[in-house]
């Protein structure tokens, strides 16, 4: 399997003009790969761990907001944004030709301005850091890694808003998303757009080489990470999240048997922040993409 393409420049030299596109069909082989092995692992090693009953707070309502209409907005069009990349990126290697460059360009373009978007409003309305992972959560993946090594069945242990899943799926998603971002900003130097004419020689030769090399790596590590994140989706025990990013709220029932009280607690002006159970919390809306 070839990793990186080279051509030759106008003066011979062999540069680096991306990745090989096996790494694309590796990429959604590995993401097939995933759901397959997950799956095998829940049907036959997972160990079942017995399910409690929390007494319900009286304060809790019947519905309880997980997400706002504005972090649900954000979600789709980026999920919309990404597609559109992604096809118009990828689609052409597999045979289908169209007039894509434009396409996606404009969506990449859009995508930037989303992210500024949740950069802001994360920032002045949430808790900007409820969504990362700490200290605290890397004690919680050790232990969890712990007890499936042993095959021991994991306590129905309850969490804040985000636990550490989708916190290491956010964080991986917004680490990708930035790569695509900035080397895509400069790849827009090299094509012509309704703002300014290309500019080839805006880099040198081995320069644009690694942007075009790390652009195409972030894209076919979405690839993988897309295929995860509707596999969870669909989900029969994480259909209530997904309603939750469509409808915006979960039930009390739900709310008590995934979330500790003491860490996301309601009734605040930005109640759902994590407060490790110690002073009462704001409520960050940061939706992770999972």
């Amino acid at each position: 399997m070839e990793i990186l393409r080279t051509a030759p420049n106008p003066w011979g030299q062999e540069v680096l003009v991306g990745v090989a596109w096996d790494l694309l069909w590796a990429a959604a082989i590995a993401g097939f790969a995933f759901v397959v092995g997950h799956q095998l692992y829940l049907w036959i090693m997972a160990p079942r761990a017995p399910k409690t009953a929390p007494e319900p707070p009286a304060d809790v309502p019947e519905r309880v907001e997980r997400h706002s209409s504005a972090s649900r907005t954000f979600h789709w069009l980026m999920a919309t944004t990404m597609l559109t990349l992604l096809v118009t990126a990828f689609f052409p290697v597999i045979g289908v030709q169209f007039a894509w460059v434009t396409i996606h360009w404009i969506a990449g373009i859009v995508l930037t301005l989303l992210i500024i978007y949740h950069i802001i409003h994360a920032t002045m309305k949430q808790d900007f850091w409820s969504v990362w992972i700490g200290r605290k959560e890397i004690g919680q993946a050790l232990k969890s890694i712990g007890k499936f090594l042993r095959r021991q069945p994991a306590k129905e242990e309850r969490s804040g808003k985000y636990p550490l899943d989708q916190r290491a799926y956010h964080n991986a998603v917004t680490l990708v998303s930035i790569g695509v971002i900035v080397t895509g900003i400069f790849m827009m130097v090299g094509v012509d757009t309704w703002f300014w004419a290309s500019n080839p020689y805006f880099l040198s030769d081995s320069t644009w080489g690694l942007v075009f090399v790390l652009h195409g790596l972030c894209g076919v590590g979405l690839v993988t990470m897309v295929i995860a994140h509707v596999y969870f989706a669909i989900r029969p025990e994480k259909r209530w999240m997904t309603r939750s990013m469509i409808k915006g709220w979960i039930t009390r029932e739900e709310y008590l048997e995934h979330y500790d009280p003491a860490m996301w607690r309601l009734g605040s002006e930005r109640a759902d922040a994590e407060t490790g159970g110690e002073a009462p919390a704001a409520d960050p809306d940061a939706v992770a993409p999972a």
